[in-house]
C-alpha cells in the first residue's frame, strides 16, 4: 500500500500543489505565447500600439545599459493592443465570479470533485486555444473566461481538502506545499513556454502544456479522495492520527448536512477582517512585485530580454525553499508548544510583508544599481512566500468548515488588486518612465504594506470562531459544546492541535 511509504496527506499535498502549478501555468503561458502569435511588423505598419512598437514610445529611460531588442518572428494575428489587453485580462472576469459559488459547492458537495473539474476545463480550454485564436480573438475571450471560470474555484476548493486532511500541527506545512504551487507553475511554464514557442511553434505551448496536464486529473482521481474516511488507500493508523486531531472521529463529514453560512457573524468578525485586508494589501505587493518590477527592471534599469528572463525567474525558487522552511519551523515551533497558531501566522504575515516593503523602499534609493536592484527584487519575493503558512492557512483556523467560503471572498477581494495594479503603473509611468514615477508607484506599495502589518496584527487570530458552528441559536450552540466535552479536554492537553489555548 502507498500509505506506508508516503503518507496519503502528503500525496494530496503534492497532488494539490501540482494542481496549483498547472493552474497558475495555463494561466501565464499565453502571456510568453502571445510574443509570437502577433505579428509585430503589421501591428507597427498600422500605426498600432503593438508589443513591439510599445517599446519606442516609452520616455528615455534614466540609466543607461544594453536593452537590445531582439528580433521576433511575426506570428499570424494583427491584434491591436486593447485587444491583447482584453485577451489577457478577461481571465479574472471568469475567476471572480465563480470563487463564492465553487467555494459552496466544495463545501456541500465534494472538494475533490471542484479540483477535477477545474483542472479539467482549464486543459479543454488551453488545448481548444489555438483553434480558437485562428477562428476570431472573441473565441479566445471565452476560452480564457472559460479558464477563469476553472481556476476561480481552486483557492476554496484546496482550502476544504486541507480542512478535511490537514492535521491542525501539521497545517502550515500542508498548506505552504499546496499553495507554493503556484510560484513552480509560473516560473516552469515562463521557462517551458519560451523554449516551446521558439523551437515548436506557438500552438506546441497549448498543446504540450494541455497535454501533459491530464495525467495529474488521472492521478487525482486515483490516489486523492475527499476525507480520509472515504481513502481507501490510507493505513489505519493514519487515518486515526487526522481524524481524532480534527475531532471528526470516525464521522464522515461531508454526510452531515452542514449548517449555511452565518453571513452576519462573518461580516462582523474581527479575525476575518484581519485576514481580508492582509490578503488584499498582500496581494497589491504580489503583483507589484511580480508583473511590474520585471518591467522596471527592463524600462528603467536597461536589462536586456536574456537577463530579465533569468532574473524573473530566479525568486520564484527561492520563494519554494523559504516557504518550506519557514512552515515546518512554525510547525515544529508550535508542535512543542512554544508559540500559538496565532503568533505563527503573524509572524509568518508579517515576514511577508515587512520584507517585501524594505526592499521596496531600498528600491527608491539605490539609483541604476542593477546587482543590488536583482538582490532586493530577490530577496522581496523570496520574503512573499511567508503568507503560504501565514494569512493563507488563517481561513482553516478560524472557521474550518467555512474554510472555502472564506477565502473565496477574501480571494475575489484581493485579486481586484491584479486588476488595479497594471492600470494604476500604466497611468502613472506613461510617458514617464523614470525612478521619480516609479518612486511614486513604489510608496504606494510601502503604504499598503504598513496597512497590512497594522491590520493583520491587530485583527487576526488562530483560534476557531463561535460562528464556525454556523447560525445556530445560543441552547443550540451550548448543547453541542457539552456534548463534545470529552474531546475537548483532550485536544487541551495537546495544544499544538492549532487550537489557542
Amino acid at each position: 500500500m502507498h500509505s506506508a511509504l508516503i503518507p496519503a496527506r502528503y500525496i494530496l499535498a503534492g497532488l494539490g500543489s501540482i494542481a496549483m502549478a498547472i493552474i497558475y501555468g495555463l494561466k501565464v503561458n499565453l502571456s510568453v505565447a502571445m510574443v509570437a502569435m502577433l505579428n509585430h511588423s503589421a501591428l507597427a505598419h498600422h500605426g498600432a500600439s503593438g508589443v513591439a512598437a510599445k517599446e519606442h514610445v516609452n520616455a528615455e529611460p534614466v540609466c543607461q545599459g544594453s536593452n537590445s531588442t531582439e528580433a521576433v518572428e511575426d506570428g499570424p494575428f494583427i491584434w491591436s493592443e486593447p485587444v491583447q489587453g482584453i485577451i489577457l485580462s478577461c481571465y479574472f472576469w471568469g475567476y471572480l465570479v465563480s470563487q463564492v459559488p465553487g467555494a459552496r459547492v466544495a463545501e456541500s458537495f465534494s472538494a475533490r470533485w471542484v479540483m477535477f473539474f477545474s483542472v479539467l476545463i482549464n486543459v479543454v480550454c488551453t488545448l481548444l486555444t489555438p483553434l480558437a485564436a485562428k477562428m476570431h480573438y472573441v473565441a479566445m475571450i471565452v476560452m480564457r473566461v472559460g479558464e477563469g471560470i476553472g481556476g476561480g474555484v481552486t483557492f476554496p476548493a484546496m482550502h476544504v481538502m486541507l480542512a478535511s486532511w490537514a492535521p491542525p500541527n501539521e497545517r502550515s506545512v500542508m498548506s505552504a506545499i499546496v499553495y507554493a504551487g503556484t510560484a513552480l507553475g509560473t516560473v516552469i511554464s515562463m521557462l517551458m513556454a519560451g523554449v516551446l514557442a521558439g523551437t515548436l511553434g506557438w500552438e506546441s505551448v497549448f498543446y504540450v502544456m494541455g497535454g501533459l496536464s491530464c495525467l495529474w486529473m488521472v492521478l487525482w482521481l486515483w490516489l486523492v479522495q475527499d476525507t480520509p474516511t472515504k481513502q481507501a488507500l490510507i493505513s489505519q493508523e493514519e487515518r486515526d492520527l487526522i481524524t481524532s486531531s480534527l475531532g471528526t472521529g470516525s464521522a464522515n463529514g461531508h454526510n452531515e448536512p452542514k449548517p449555511p453560512v452565518p453571513w452576519r457573524k462573518v461580516f462582523t468578525s474581527a479575525p476575518f477582517y484581519g485576514i481580508l485586508i492582509a490578503h488584499v494589501c498582500n496581494n497589491w505587493g504580489w503583483y507589484m512585485l511580480l508583473i511590474e518590477l520585471p518591467f522596471y527592471m527592463k524600462q528603467v534599469l536597461q536589462f536586456n530580454i536574456k537577463e530579465n528572463a533569468v532574473v524573473t525567474a530566479i525568486p520564484f525558487l527561492t520563494m519554494w525553499f523559504f516557504s518550506m522552511a519557514l512552515s515546518k519551523t512554525l510547525d515544529a515551533l508550535r508542535t512543542r508548544g512554544k508559540i500559538t497558531t496565532t503568533i505563527a501566522r503573524k509572524t509568518a504575515t508579517f515576514i511577508a510583508s515587512a520584507v517585501p516593503m524594505v526592499c521596496l523602499l531600498a528600491l527608491c534609493y539605490i539609483g541604476c544599481h542593477r546587482g543590488i536592484a536583482v538582490g532586493l527584487m530577490t530577496l522581496g519575493i523570496t520574503a512573499i512566500g511567508g503568507m503560504f503558512c501565514g494569512l493563507l492557512s488563517n481561513h482553516i483556523d478560524i472557521a474550518p468548515n467555512y474554510a472555502g467560503t472564506l477565502m473565496a471572498i477574501t480571494n475575489s477581494a484581493a485579486t481586484l488588486s491584479g486588476i488595479i495594479v497594471p492600470i494604476f503603473v500604466g497611468q502613472i509611468t506613461h510617458g514617464n518612465q523614470t525612478i521619480g514615477a516609479w518612486r511614486v508607484i513604489f510608496f504606494v506599495t510601502i503604504g499598503l504594506y504598513i496597512v497590512e502589518i497594522i491590520a493583520y496584527t491587530l485583527l487576526a487570530s488562530g483560534e476557531e470562531q463561535p460562528w464556525n458552528k454556523g447560525d445556530k441559536p445560543a441552547s443550540s450552540i451550548e448543547a453541542a459544546e457539552a456534548e463534545a466535552t470529552p474531546l475537548n479536554t483532550k485536544e487541551s492537553k495537546h495544544n499544538y492541535n492549532g487550537q489557542d489555548q
